[in-house]
């Protein structure tokens, strides 16, 4: 069977020729005579690997040297407990809930001391990012959190809330390496990777040296803690090997077609011709305001729900796969990370304008 287009959120496409090259690498890495799969953490082949990774990641977004790279395992999810863990030093945080997975965080955060919602979008089933400029921070919030790029909702923070001098943290699993940042903004920029960078199973975690202390909350666990990890270079106990090893070579594929501000005009570029087929379409429509669209996750409907199953049957079908919408809010999403092609794109609207002129009342 030849290959898909896969538009699923997670997990998604990686490119063919990372793929490719671990495929040749699979049996015999760099004349090991074993897989990645297969060796130690502590062997100098794999200490080479996780040290590459990280350099070539602070390469990509120019991390300064006063951050910790962390390759850590749990994904995202777990970050929703080990993040108010680590910095809750006053008991106090505040929230932006944009949509599901913040909101799960804002949920967890609450087990470990006072939490406030200062924004959110919930009001609009997530479809606009709030107005962040002059927001109600708490006088002693240890941290300010957002999720920056809303998979569900295809919402994405197109400018970081004014936090008033407050920590700012961002789960960024969505958006990650799709475009460059300001990491110096940020106390803390973690992402889960399995949608833009390698497999499911590893958490990388950029975190300002100062918020890596031994002051955490009573009880928490030694695995919960940066420090434990920092002070191990990411080997405190056995990583997930194999996902670094992925997420380097998706690294140095960025690197290779020109880093993060050739594929953010490259992910412009995509996001654009779906966009602009939906704005003129008579039959399929974006559910986000224009001003909040994300150029990862694209959700769309018809305004029917049985004409979306209907798409989907034959989208996939046709070789177009994981269209359908997260089961909260049904209808469609394409996720459109770094590794999927423009054709990919250009072949859904393709079909997309097939089905329109078949179905139009």
């Amino acid at each position: 069977m030849s290959r898909v287009y896969n538009f699923s959120a997670g997990p998604a496409v990686l490119p063919e020729e990372v793929l490719k090259e671990a495929a040749n690498e699979m049996l015999n890495y760099n004349g090991t005579g074993m897989s990645v799969m297969e060796m130690s953490h502590r062997s100098k082949p794999f200490e080479e690997i996780i040290t590459n990774a990280e350099q070539d990641l602070r390469d990509l977004m120019n991390i300064p040297d006063n951050y910790r790279v962390l390759f850590l395992q749990g994904g995202a999810s777990l970050q929703f407990s080990m993040i108010p863990m680590n910095l809750m030093k006053n008991g106090v945080a505040d929230y932006i809930v944009t949509g599901q997975w913040a909101k799960k965080a804002y949920q967890e955060a609450q087990k470990y001391g006072k939490v406030n919602k200062i924004a959110s979008s919930e009001d609009k089933t997530f479809s606009y990012i709030p107005d962040c400029s002059d927001l109600p921070i708490s006088e002693n919030a240890d941290y300010v959190y957002i999720c920056e790029n809303n998979t569900i909702y295809g919402t994405k923070f197109k400018n970081l809330p004014n936090t008033k001098g407050k920590i700012l943290v961002s789960d960024a699993s969505s958006c990650i390496l799709s475009e460059p940042v300001d990491v110096t903004k940020y106390g803390i920029l973690y992402a889960g990777v399995q949608k833009n960078v390698g497999p499911a199973g590893v958490v990388i975690v950029i975190i300002r040296e100062d918020l890596i202390t031994e002051d955490v909350l009573p009880g928490t666990p030694t695995m919960m803690r940066y420090k434990t990890h920092a002070d191990a270079k990411s080997l405190y106990n056995t990583p997930p090997a194999y996902g670094i090893y992925i997420c380097g070579k998706v690294f140095k594929w960025l690197k290779k077609i020109g880093g993060l501000t050739a594929i953010k005009e490259y992910n412009e570029k995509k996001a654009k011709i779906i966009y602009d087929f939906l704005d003129q379409s008579q039959l399929f429509k974006g559910t986000v305001v224009k001003e909040d669209r994300s150029f990862m996750n694209v959700p769309f409907i018809t305004g029917d729900a049985d004409l979306d199953a209907q798409f989907v049957t034959e989208a996939t079908a046709a070789g177009f796969m994981n269209l359908k919408g997260h089961r909260t809010v049904g209808g469609m999403r394409a996720s459109i990370y770094n590794a999927m092609p423009i054709e990919g794109v250009e072949k859904l609207v393709a079909l997309m304008r097939e089905f329109e002129a078949k179905n139009l009342k």
